[in-house]
């Protein structure tokens, strides 16, 4: 799988772990930054452009963590074709997946570090369930048409 990863100056740290267990997976990934945990980065310009490559279909899926995950999430789902989805848990990191068939998943860079990558291992490795999810994944997508 092809990963876009991105961070912000508060998810850096999370950002470079969760970079090495994408690797170390066997996926390609690409760095949309930010690339050190010091100087400031506004999230929204990490979350487009993780986003759009996503939407392009570049990338599989998208990781974007901030401070809470909250803004990234906010931002990337203004993208067209996006299904951002904040996880906090694997139950939320697997049913956002299964039955919303989202292509990013944000994370808070103050998650625990190793339930972090659960989160990221449980989403990565999750299908869309299909069948009922899928009409209700058509009505938004017929929302994002302006039907």
């Amino acid at each position: 799988m092809k990963i876009a990863i991105g961070s912000d100056h508060r998810g850096f740290g999370l950002k470079q772990l969760v970079i090495q267990t994408v690797a170390e997976g066997g996926h390609n990934y690409q760095d949309f930054g930010s690339y050190n945990g010091t100087e400031p980065v506004d999230y929204p310009d990490v979350a487009f452009k993780v986003a759009r490559a996503v939407a392009r279909g570049e990338f599989h899926y998208g990781i974007l963590i901030c401070g809470t995950g909250i803004g990234m999430c906010i931002a990337a789902n203004k993208v067209k074709g996006i299904r951002a989805a904040l996880s906090h848990d694997l139950l939320t990191a697997r049913r956002a997946r299964e039955h919303n068939d989202a292509n990013i998943l944000c994370l808070s860079g103050e998650t625990d570090k190793a339930l972090a990558l659960r989160i990221v291992a449980t989403f990565l490795g999750t299908a869309f369930a299909g069948g009922r999810h899928q009409v209700r994944v058509d009505k938004i997508r017929a929302i994002e048409e302006g039907e």
